[in-house]
């Protein structure tokens, strides 16, 4: 027996290392298609009518929540992915629904799913999700604390305490209010599409900034945190000095 599956991210580095677990650790799993656009994944499951769908909780335009709630009757199985430790995997786990903390272990890939085999055997997938959207406000999924993979194992770090993020080389040094910086195996772009919304700003192609500890900005194109100096790029300080006044 071979599970129809879709996968659902924003990252298509996520969605690689994903397919390559899947194949390797879940041979059962046949993948039928993969997007990085939540409108596309509506199209792609209302078309294929997949058993199984991997879906990324935050993603930009619509998160995976709302992805879920634009079907009437989502009768297919669902494991979430988040880099969040917040209440929508608390809802989730009280619907019993599949989900998978990033960056996604082995064994705990397996366990999930497999519990979604047992769970398509057992045609529970639709009154679990319609549960969960009835029980879950979608729109603030959104929690005060942030899942940072570092090199000694996942930091949980509550968004607020985050000053700056630093891209370096493919990897983003994390700066923190009252601790060491995180050094995260996750660019800095990762950080931009989960910070954007909480009082963040790319001030620079390597400089995510938590506007509530901007000290002062200087003329010659600096924002000064603390006993920091932050370049702000030219082509973002007209945008960034105009959110800035309207704030």
């Amino acid at each position: 027996m071979k599970i129809r599956t879709i996968l659902v991210d924003d990252e298509p580095k996520a969605i690689a290392i994903l397919q390559n677990k899947l194949e390797r650790f879940c041979p059962v799993i046949e993948v039928v298609a993969t997007t990085q656009s939540p409108h596309e994944a509506i199209s792609l499951i209302q078309e294929q009518q997949p058993e199984l769908v991997f879906l990324d909780i935050a993603m930009p335009e619509l998160n995976g929540l709302e992805v879920l709630r634009r079907f009437e009757s989502p009768d297919f199985e669902v494991i979430f992915a988040t880099a969040f430790d917040d209440y929508a995997i608390e809802a989730i786990k009280h619907c019993a629904i599949g989900y998978l903390v990033k960056p996604v272990d082995n064994e705990d890939l397996v366990m999930a799913v497999n519990n979604a085999i047992k769970n398509i055997e057992e045609k529970t997938a639709l009154r679990k999700n319609l549960k969960l959207i009835e029980n879950l406000g979608v729109q603030n999924f959104k929690n005060k604390t942030v899942i940072i993979p570092s090199v000694e194992g996942l930091e949980f770090i509550k968004i607020e305490d985050i000053v700056h993020c630093e891209g370096v080389d493919g990897y983003t040094k994390v700066y923190l209010r009252d601790d060491k910086p995180i050094l995260s195996s996750n660019s800095i772009g990762h950080f931009n599409r989960i910070l954007e919304n909480q009082n963040f700003y790319l001030i620079h192609k390597s400089h995510l900034i938590n506007l509530d500890y901007i000290d002062k900005y200087l003329n010659e194109g600096y924002v000064v945190m603390g006993n920091e100096k932050l370049p702000v790029s030219r082509n973002r300080r007209s945008a960034f000095l105009e959110m800035m006044r309207g704030n």
